[in-house]
């Protein structure tokens, strides 16, 4: 499937990206991004990010299920709900597995000198979530933001960026918050404007509350237009809005990754460009004039996909270090 692209590559540049080769598109192509980017890591890195993931996803789950759930969540269930996140991670930072997976985790987290700061951000974020619906204004979305994108993303250029020493793996040379959060939000706010029709039809709004009100929009507002209701010019006009502070954090994430991928090996350098590119896809399909927001309209399909992915990979150089 590769080897089209890779075949026409200069020799040298072939050798040190064999490891492409083994990819196969075709059976990566509907994954997460995350995923896909993964996929070009070796297998041990590769196990590594899908432990750490599922453990994440199933905070994540845990609370988004409840949600849309329809039944009006009570503080003592809220509070019941948070306490089995706390109990999770507090077995974790004491390293006292509680069955298989916990056990497999820790392996991973002490192999890979993973820091659990991720773990009790994403903790924050869900908690927050459980026990409020939507953001009063657009900060406290960036500080739910912490936990809820750039935790995950940290994780991800921390996998990136370790190196095997002497004694096991090594923490990589830069700051994995710093490295992550502008890709990390760059890529939380494409999500919010591909997703808004699946999130609004299920009772899920993901707007800052201060941003709806300066369009003169409601959460009924949303919900209305994502089930087929006219789109009106506020409505564009707050997409256009968060269109233009996306821009704002893809500016930034593009002058990030090119800073911190000279310390990286080449396949993790690969997947950096794989993330920003697949993500900049989408947003690229984002039309505040014009567009209608569906999902269709905003998810490329999977020939676009490979399509990107193809080119990503045939203009890839890999950074010297």
């Amino acid at each position: 499937m590769l080897y089209s692209v890779t075949s026409s590559m200069k020799a040298n540049d072939k050798t040190r990206l064999d490891f492409a080769a083994d990819v196969d598109f075709d059976q990566i192509l509907t994954n997460p991004i995350l995923d896909i980017a993964a996929r070009f890591w070796d297998s041990d890195r590769y196990r590594a990010f899908t432990i750490c993931y599922r453990s994440m996803r199933a905070i994540d789950d845990l609370v988004d299920d409840r949600k849309t759930s329809g039944a009006k969540i009570s503080a003592g269930e809220a509070a019941d709900i948070a306490r089995m996140i706390d109990d999770w991670l507090e077995s974790m930072c004491g390293g006292r597995p509680r069955d298989s997976f916990d056990r497999e985790f820790l392996d991973v987290r002490d192999r890979f000198a993973i820091p659990l700061w991720p773990w009790k951000r994403l903790r924050n974020a869900m908690v927050y979530d459980i026990q409020h619906d939507g953001y009063r204004n657009f900060l406290t979305f960036l500080r739910y933001t912490e936990g809820a994108a750039v935790a995950p993303a940290a994780i991800f250029t921390h996998l990136c960026g370790v190196r095997q020493g002497r004694g096991g793996y090594e923490r990589p040379v830069y700051d994995i918050r710093w490295s992550a959060r502008p890709l990390a939000v760059f890529s939380y706010l494409v999500h919010i404007i591909r997703d808004f029709q699946k999130d609004a039809r299920r009772d899920l709004n993901y707007f800052a509350l201060d941003m709806l009100g300066h369009y003169s929009l409601t959460v009924e507002d949303l919900s209305r237009i994502a089930r087929g209701g006219q789109i009106s010019p506020s409505f564009r006009g707050l997409i256009g809005r968060y269109r233009s502070i996306a821009e704002y954090y893809r500016q930034s994430a593009r002058k990030r990754i090119d800073s911190v991928i000279p310390c990286m090996l080449p396949r993790y350098q690969l997947s950096m460009e794989i993330i920003y590119a697949l993500y900049h896809q989408i947003f690229e399909r984002i039309d505040p004039d014009n567009g209608t927001f569906s999902g269709p309209e905003l998810m490329p399909s999977a020939g676009e996909v490979k399509a990107r992915l193809e080119l990503t990979l045939e203009r890839f150089s890999p950074v010297e270090n």
